[in-house]
């Protein structure tokens, strides 16, 4: 059985990335810290596949559904971006060499890619700091359940001593571990979502602990504006406390029902996001970076006020098309049937009617046990339905962990441009926007522009490998 409200927190953060990744306002990170929610809600659910089976199994359940869809990015986008010129690029990120494709079929590195296409291939570190967690969770569960929450401290630990220098680590290096100190604390927090030790903690211990963390997070955010702006997503030590504040709060009230159980077309919605998060994940940067260009192309450009809807209304189309395009990698890596869509679920079925009120409750009682008045049992699921496409096996009352979104953070390093469809985001502070690294419009940095006067892709934030 699914545990819907996982799948509707995760549904919800998607979605949040895609609208962050669209417009860039730096207060969603603030309303709705999504990738610390999907974080936590995929060590939720690493967690119950470890209890039900062996370590390697997990493992190796998890790579076999995640990595096909990122295999499918990589044929397409690789030989695009190496006939656009990626070879020739000499000052780029990542200059063209053989050997680091390799991590476009295992990304425990950052799949490489060119610097004019980097809304394709930046958002993967999200890829590589979830397969890293996967990994390590066949030590870490045990280890959390022996020392308990002691051991959220140590991702936060480890966090303050990379704030102190690199200690000589390649970069690559460094920037993998400011993304695992700054969101392990959510996926530990997952662990204890998963083993009961949340929902055992005191409710006013609860939201103690959240506010606290909550505060001294805004506190830091505050405190460093003038360098990043109002953005958690650029001031890591920032968003790992909000984050897991937002955490703690979201997973200790979790309802005792379905929420969505009387809405079938929100719930239908919740599983097709839930069952193309991948897809959604790894092409979304596409489509945005296609607006204008398909705007301008069908002589639509001039929107006036509509900007903002018409914009987004383009990114969710085109977003569409891609999982209706790619999606089907999904269904292969859960061993389904190829569809171009996900299928909609069934509804759950009615209650049974009251008795009649004339009937006494003995002879209700009696007749609803009664083998020859019984409905007979409703066939068990076949496998392929229990799982939605793309997600790593679960056990039945634990929801597959796939997560999806976003944006990275890095205190006092450059921001990556990521893709925006709408106008420049306003100067930090409200001055003048500031010339960023690489024309990188992010947190206030003015845009360059292609023709028409639209800006140009942006990329998604996140730990710069060049300092």
């Amino acid at each position: 059985m699914r545990n819907r409200y996982l799948d509707t927190l995760r549904a919800a953060a998607i979605v949040r990335v895609v609208v962050y990744h669209h417009f860039g306002w730096a207060w969603l990170s603030v309303v709705f810290p999504a990738m610390g929610v999907m974080f936590a809600v995929a060590g939720s659910l690493t967690a119950a596949s470890l209890d039900r089976r062996a370590a390697r199994p997990v493992v190796v359940s998890r790579l076999r559904r995640l990595l096909p869809p990122v295999w499918l990015l990589g044929l397409m986008a690789v030989p695009a971006m190496l006939g656009a010129g990626w070879a020739a690029e000499t000052d780029g990120q990542h200059p063209f060499r053989p050997a680091e494709l390799g991590f476009w079929l295992l990304p425990l590195g950052d799949p490489p890619g060119s610097d004019a296409a980097a809304f394709v291939w930046d958002a993967l570190w999200y890829v590589r700091t979830y397969l890293w967690l996967v990994l390590l969770s066949p030590l870490l569960y045990p280890l959390f359940k022996k020392i308990g929450w002691p051991l959220l401290a140590v991702p936060l630990l480890g966090m303050a001593m990379l704030e102190h220098g690199d200690f000589g680590m390649p970069a690559p290096v460094e920037s993998a571990l400011w993304d695992l100190t700054t969101y392990g604390a959510c996926w530990l927090a997952g662990f204890a979502h998963r083993d009961g030790r949340l929902r055992r903690l005191h409710p006013a211990l609860t939201v103690l602990a959240a506010c606290a963390l909550g505060g001294l997070g805004l506190y830091w955010l505050v405190q460093g504006h003038a360098e990043v702006g109002w953005d958690l997503n650029e001031a890591s030590e920032a968003q790992a406390v909000y984050s897991l504040a937002a955490v703690l709060l979201l997973l200790r009230w979790e309802p005792a029902s379905d929420p969505l159980a009387r809405l079938r077309p929100v719930a239908n919605l919740v599983s097709g996001l839930n069952s193309r998060a991948v897809t959604i994940y790894l092409w979304h940067g596409v489509a945005i970076a296609a607006v204008w260009p398909v705007l301008e192309r069908t002589g639509l450009d001039d929107l006036g006020r509509f900007e903002d809807f018409a914009t987004l209304a383009v990114t969710a189309a085109l977003t569409a098309v891609l999982v209706a395009m790619f999606g089907w990698a999904e269904d292969l890596a859960a061993g389904r049937r190829p569809r171009l869509w996900p299928a909609t679920p069934a509804a759950p079925p009615s209650a049974p009617a009251p008795a009649s009120p004339s009937a006494p409750p003995s002879a209700s009682a009696s007749s609803s046990a009664s083998p020859r008045h019984a409905a007979p049992p409703a066939p068990a699921p076949r496998r392929a339905e229990r799982l939605p496409a793309g997600w790593p096996e679960t056990p039945r009352e634990a929801l597959s962990d796939r997560e999806v979104a976003t944006q990275r953070i890095t205190p006092h390093r450059l921001a990556r441009d990521m893709p925006v469809a709408g106008r420049p985001p306003a100067a930090a502070g409200g001055g003048a926007p500031h010339t960023g690294p690489q024309g990188a419009p992010w947190a206030g940095y003015a845009p360059p522009t292609q023709p028409g006067g639209h800006p140009l892709p942006l990329r998604f934030t996140g730990h710069d490998d060049a300092t």
